[in-house]
């Protein structure tokens, strides 16, 4: 085995965020809160007045990413990985949401907030971002990968199985 999976080290990180108000607490595809967040547990089912009083709080309306937008984010995310001389495998801005797969030794709760902020700063130096307030929805989805498979498997799901 690698000197990754003998230090306890995952092989990397499949990093997933949303952008703001694109899925709602109470939304039928189902969401996670601090309460139900266990690995393979099932989501909260639908619960349509929880999404609509949830989207009653939204600050401002959904994000739609442009396809500008998207390839300034990419863009941002490729820097900041070779600025930090992390381990880019793989990124993927969608409408609605950003998938990366990187490598690196540190938590991946950082990496995220980084990508976030240096994707924001992107946008909002090209005007593609007037918001005040972040693009992003809070947290996002990190998972572990701890096998060059499972790495593999991430890195096909983020570049091949997200749609056209």
């Amino acid at each position: 085995m690698s000197d990754y999976f003998d230090e306890g080290i995952p092989f990397g990180y499949h990093i997933t965020f949303r952008a703001y108000g694109t899925w709602l607490h109470g939304d039928s595809r189902g969401s996670v809160d601090r309460f139900h967040n266990r690995f393979g547990t099932p989501r909260l089912p639908r619960n349509e007045q929880w999404e609509q009083y949830n989207r009653r709080q939204l600050k401002h309306p959904p994000v739609k990413l442009s396809t500008r937008q998207r390839e300034l984010i990419e863009s941002a995310i490729r820097e900041i990985c070779t600025t930090r001389k992390w381990t880019l495998w793989v990124t993927n801005a969608r409408t609605n949401h950003i998938h990366s797969v990187i490598s690196t030794f540190c938590k991946p709760e950082r990496i995220r907030s980084a990508i976030k902020a240096s994707a924001t700063k992107k946008l909002r130096e090209a005007g593609l971002c007037r918001l005040e307030s972040s693009p992003w929805a809070r947290k996002g989805s990190i998972k572990w990968l701890w096998t060059e498979r499972a790495l593999m498997n991430a890195i096909v799901y983020v570049e091949s199985e997200q749609g056209p």
